[in-house]
C-alpha cells in the first residue's frame, strides 16, 4: 500500500477524530455539569449550584476533571464511528447512479452500526470519564481518585478485571446507536432541505454545513438523553456497605429511575444536556467538515 493509498484509507477515522478531540476540549466544561446534574438523586440542583459547588471544591480546575479521558475517549469512540460511518457509506453507494442520493433508511442504518461499534471501542475511556467526573460528588473516603485515563483503565482492570472497562457497556452501545442515527440523519435532511430552499451547494459551510449540524447536534441531544441517563447511573455505581450494587442491569435501572423519579427523570438536566451534546455535535461535524476541505 502507498502513502497516498494509505491516507485515503486512515482519512475518515483520522478526521473524524481529531473533530471529536477539538469539540472535546471547548466543551469539557459543560460536560462536567451535565454529569453531576444527572447523579443527583432526587431535586435537580441549578446550573448555578453545580458550578459553585465544583468551585469551591476544586476551584476552576475542577472543570476540567477527567479531561484526559475525555480526549482518549474521542481518539477511540468518535474516530471509530466517523470512519466507520464513511466506509458504511461507501458500501450503502454500491449499485446507485453517480450523483443519486443514499436513501434516509441506508444512512439511519449506517449511522446506527457506526455508532453501536463506536461505543464498544470507545467504552473503556467513557467509564474511566464518568467515574473521574462523578469522584467530585462521593465523599473523600469514598473517592477513586484516579490520576488520569490511564491509571483508571489500569487500576480498573486491577480491581474489576479487564470486562470491568465494558461496565455499561450495553446502555452506551444503544445511546450511541441512537445519537449517531439522530445526528446523521438529521444532518442529511437538513443539508438538503436547505441546500433545496436557499439554493446554495450542500458543501457551503456558512449557509447550509453550519446550520445543518446544529439540527443535527439538537435531535442528537433529545433522542440520546435517556439512555445517556441510564449510562451514567450504571457506569458511577458502587457497591454499599453490604455490597450490593443499586442497580442489578439497565432495564432495573430505567425501572427505579421511572418509579422514583418519573417519566421526566429521564430529562433531568436537558438544558444543560442540550448545550453540552448540541455544541458538541455541531462543532464536531462542522470541524470535520472544514478538515476535509482542508486536508485532502
Amino acid at each position: 500500500m502507498t502513502d497516498s493509498s494509505a491516507w485515503k484509507a486512515a482519512r475518515p477515522f483520522v478526521l473524524g477524530g481529531a473533530s471529536g478531540m477539538m469539540a472535546t476540549c471547548v466543551i469539557q466544561p459543560i460536560d462536567m455539569i451535565k454529569v453531576q446534574k444527572q447523579l443527583a438523586e432526587g431535586a435537580v440542583p441549578s446550573t448555578g449550584k453545580v458550578v459553585k459547588d465544583i468551585m469551591a471544591k476544586d476551584g476552576v480546575a475542577g472543570f476540567y476533571r477527567g479531561l484526559s479521558a475525555g480526549i482518549f475517549r474521542q481518539a477511540t469512540y468518535t474516530t471509530a464511528r466517523m470512519g466507520l460511518f464513511n466506509e458504511f457509506q461507501k458500501i450503502a453507494k454500491q449499485g446507485q447512479a453517480p450523483g443519486e442520493k443514499i436513501p434516509i433508511w441506508k444512512t439511519f442504518l449506517c449511522g446506527m452500526s457506526a455508532g453501536a461499534l463506536g461505543a464498544v471501542v470507545g467504552n473503556p475511556a467513557d467509564l474511566s470519564l464518568i467515574r473521574m467526573q462523578a469522584d467530585s460528588s462521593l465523599p473523600e473516603a469514598q473517592r477513586r481518585n484516579y490520576k488520569g485515563v490511564f491509571d483508571a483503565l489500569f487500576r480498573i482492570a486491577k480491581e474489576e478485571g479487564i470486562m470491568g472497562w465494558f461496565s455499561g457497556c450495553a446502555p452506551t452501545v444503544v445511546r450511541a446507536a441512537v445519537l449517531n442515527t439522530g445526528m446523521f440523519v438529521s444532518q442529511d435532511v437538513a443539508k438538503n432541505q436547505l441546500s433545496a430552499a436557499l439554493g446554495k451547494p450542500k458543501n457551503d459551510l456558512y449557509y447550509v454545513e453550519a446550520p445543518a449540524s446544529m439540527i443535527a447536534g439538537f435531535f442528537a441531544a433529545a433522542c440520546s438523553l435517556p439512555l445517556d441517563m441510564i449510562k451514567t447511573r450504571i457506569q458511577k455505581m458502587k457497591p454499599d456497605a453490604e455490597g450490593k450494587l443499586p442497580y442489578s442491569g439497565n432495564i432495573d435501572c430505567a425501572m427505579k429511575i421511572l418509579k422514583q423519579e418519573g417519566p421526566l427523570g429521564f430529562y433531568k438536566g436537558f438544558g444543560t444536556f442540550l448545550i453540552r451534546i448540541g455544541p458538541h455535535v455541531s462543532l464536531t461535524l462542522v470541524t470535520l467538515d472544514f478538515l476535509k476541505k482542508t486536508l485532502p
